[in-house]
């Protein structure tokens, strides 16, 4: 697993990336914080640089990594922050692996899903990213590709997410995650609102303006099942909370840690 880490004195805040993401997303994060924390970030399994081993890729699994992380780099508990799919792994450490989490942050990510587990066996899923699945990759040159992504994606802010993935290879141009892990990944998603009421740590959520991500009454229902939780709505509408407006999103993030200290 490829990881960034601040190696700083200070409690640990570990970040979690969302899907066809990479830990790059987190360096403005890691520049703000990196003085007083010691802020981790790596690439999931299946994106990146980490290994993309043929597997189910649910939400279990890649909790199961972190704390493998954890015991490699020898960090008893941690602050976690996940965005969109790593908002659901930040959310399961928390609710079941509740000795090593300190406090979670879940950022634009809803706890809906499916509400049974699918059961289909993993050689019957294809291997087939939805999203970028029709792109032209590999792609012949650096301009043919950023004029691609520039026109597929809805915002600066999304077209630099999926630039963090793309890598120059002998065959051209191509994305760094893993089609069969995003392709697995999604199918085995599914529900997990009745993990919130054990989630006993303080927690914070942040959601984008509206409910492209996260509806009302999921944002409601969350805040309800969690027992010490912080909520707030950004005043901007991209996905990237953590990126669309740093000054508020920093607002609120202070916000929360302060109460941590004030907790402790």
């Amino acid at each position: 697993m490829f990881y960034f880490d601040t190696n700083t004195d200070g409690p640990v805040i570990l970040c979690l990336h969302g899907r066809w993401g990479r830990a790059e997303t987190w360096i403005d994060f890691i520049r703000h914080y990196g003085e007083q924390y010691r802020v981790i970030a790596p690439d999931q399994r299946g994106h990146g640089l980490s290994s993309k081993p043929i597997a189910k890729y649910t939400t279990e699994e890649l909790a199961e990594d972190i704390i493998d992380l954890l015991d490699f780099l020898k960090i008893d508990k941690t602050i976690i922050v996940g965005h969109s799919m790593g908002g659901a792994i930040a959310g399961y450490l928390a609710a079941e692996y509740l000795d090593r989490v300190n406090a979670v942050a879940i950022l634009d990510k809803s706890a809906s899903g499916p509400e049974e587990t699918n059961k289909q066996p993993l050689n019957q899923i294809k291997s087939v990213d939805p999203l970028t699945n029709d792109w032209p990759m590999p792609f012949a040159s650096l301009s043919e590709a950023m004029d691609f992504i520039q026109q597929a994606t809805d915002s600066d802010l999304s077209f630099n997410y999926f630039m963090n993935s793309l890598v120059e290879t002998v065959e051209g141009y191509q994305m760094m995650f893993s089609s069969q892990a995003i392709a697995a990944n999604i199918a085995y998603y599914e529900n997990w609102f009745h993990l919130l009421p054990k989630i006993k740590c303080p927690a914070l959520l942040i959601r984008a303006k509206g409910n492209n991500a996260v509806s009302d009454n999921d944002f409601m229902k969350m805040h309800t099942l969690i027992p010490r939780c912080l909520a707030y709505e950004m005043s901007n509408t991209d996905h990237n909370v953590h990126l669309s407006d740093k000054k508020e999103f920093y607002l609120y993030f202070d916000v929360f840690l302060r109460s941590l200290s004030i907790n402790q």
